[in-house]
């Protein structure tokens, strides 16, 4: 009978450390969840905020002419997205960067690091000038009209302040992003949306200036909140990590210079790679029909890479801390919460694209077969939003370490040696048209997603970590 009673409270016994061990599990990952999302969130928002500059400066463009608004639409969704890609994931290398150094608490090397990326992506936006000096052969040579092109050239003239501010925009919201100061990369977003609508009514309205207006509000508006962003951190907004200007800005600069370009083909490649069916689609059989249903999927898609792209800066962020931080278990239970997060974030969207997939597309357009074509791609768009959720945590972890060279690899690989090649057998070869092309895009994807998932599977986080600290500790002693 002794015996006996002691079985139950024996069993008690050793499921209490368990229990507690369990608890303490869920604890730490909604204490991490927090932390993401106190990243994340206002990331997304500042995102959406900047994306709607275009989208809005569009909408008015519409209000001109149909002409007027193909020209602004190519404009910035062709010559503006190769700089926009390119320089944004350029800018990624200030994430590995300021991220490990703000863990390993040398907060002096966070200006030195910002310095050095104006230098770097300065030089590299002038070396991209080209790109919108000769807009206009370049649209020609990929079948726009002559019209089109003659007037997207003139709207990328002028949209060539924009393109200017690329380098301390993007840089400016990672150093803030970097030391987890949102709020103000918010508010600023935020508020030059604000007066970014409120001058394009004015000056599309009222002064009636045209698309040379349009160009001109967005290049405003921007640079609006690159003096913002930069008056907050030389105003005492950052104290530890501003300390002014300094010459060692102009020291290690190839050593930045080799990340920041492995950052910028990583992203770059990334970003232009679901825009390959545009213009492929535009080669196929009743092709503007099949223009204006890949736009509506990919403007759809494009909405949803802002919230993940904002899990992605959060990603980066927290495992680059960690790493600084020389945490090694930190980093690894970092990445594993990032992932559940996305998990849940791309079931559900997922689900509303399934469930909505003729809502959505009747707010984009009117033609029935335009959405008919759309319901269509329902499935395909859904599966590539949930493919899309694990994908840019994965890039996060790979910023946050400094694996960029490696993942700008893995791209190419994936993305241009497989899912091209895929797409057109299936598009061409087999006649399933758009269809197939899409196949062919979501098989790169998942071959690039496998890979990574590899990768950090076999991640020894420690070598990381030590690796992260011997980053910093040489940039320290030779600052010293």
């Amino acid at each position: 009978m002794e015996e006996e009673a002691k079985v139950p409270l024996l069993e008690r016994v050793s499921e209490g450390p368990h229990c507690e061990e369990s608890e303490n599990v869920v604890r730490r990952a909604w204490s991490e969840t927090r932390k993401l999302w106190a990243i994340a969130a206002p990331s997304i928002f500042s995102r959406i905020a900047m994306f709607s500059m275009t989208v809005v400066s569009q909408a008015f463009a519409g209000h001109l002419t149909v002409l007027d608004l193909t020209a602004v639409s190519i404009a910035t969704t062709v010559i503006i997205a190769i700089s926009f890609g390119f320089l944004l994931g350029m800018a990624s290398a200030l994430e590995t960067l300021c991220g490990q150094s703000y863990g390993a608490k040398q907060y002096h090397l966070l200006g030195i690091h910002l310095q050095r990326s104006w230098i770097v992506m300065f030089i590299t936006s002038i070396l991209l000038l080209p790109l919108f000096i000769f807009a206009t052969p370049i649209l020609q040579l990929i079948g726009t009209s002559q019209t089109v092109a003659e007037l997207s050239g003139v709207v990328a003239v002028w949209l060539i302040p924009l393109h200017l501010s690329f380098p301390f925009q993007f840089t400016l919201q990672r150093f803030l992003q970097s030391q987890l100061k949102m709020a103000v990369i918010a508010y600023v977003s935020g508020g030059a949306l604000l007066i970014h609508v409120i001058i394009s009514w004015v000056f599309v309205f009222r002064l009636r200036v045209g698309v040379v207006g349009i160009a001109l509000t967005i290049d405003f508006s921007w640079w609006l909140s690159v003096f913002c962003l930069f008056g907050y951190i030389v105003g005492g907004g950052c104290r530890k990590t501003w300390t002014g200007f300094s010459n060692e800005a102009f020291s290690g600069l190839w050593d930045f210079l080799k990340l920041s370009i492995s950052s910028g083909v990583m992203l770059s490649l990334e970003n232009f790679y679901y825009r390959v069916l545009i213009i492929v689609s535009s080669q196929m059989k009743n092709a503007e029909t099949s223009v204006d249903a890949v736009s509506i999927c990919i403007s759809i898609f494009a909405w949803e890479s802002m919230i993940m792209l904002g899990c992605l800066a959060a990603t980066g962020v927290r495992v680059a801390n960690e790493l600084g931080a020389g945490n090694a278990k930190g980093s690894k239970f970092a990445t594993n919460v990032s992932i559940l997060n996305a998990l849940v974030v791309g079931l559900v969207l997922s689900s509303v694209i399934v469930g909505f997939d003729k809502n959505l597309a009747m707010i984009f357009t009117s033609n029935n077969d335009v959405i008919k074509v759309v319901e269509d791609f329902a499935m395909l768009l859904g599966f590539t939003i949930l493919l899309n959720s694990f994908q840019p945590i994965l890039s996060g972890v790979a910023i946050g370490s400094g694996w960029q060279a490696l993942v700008a690899v893995i791209n190419i690989g994936s993305y241009y040696a497989v899912g091209v090649p895929i797409g057109i057998i299936a598009g061409w070869l087999f006649q399933f048209g758009v269809k197939g092309m899409w196949l062919g895009m979501i098989s790169g994807t998942l071959v690039q997603t496998i890979i990574l998932a590899v990768v950090l599977f076999r991640c020894n986080w420690q070598k990381e970590a030590e690796k992260a600290l011997r980053r910093v500790g040489k940039e320290t002693s030779s600052g010293s």
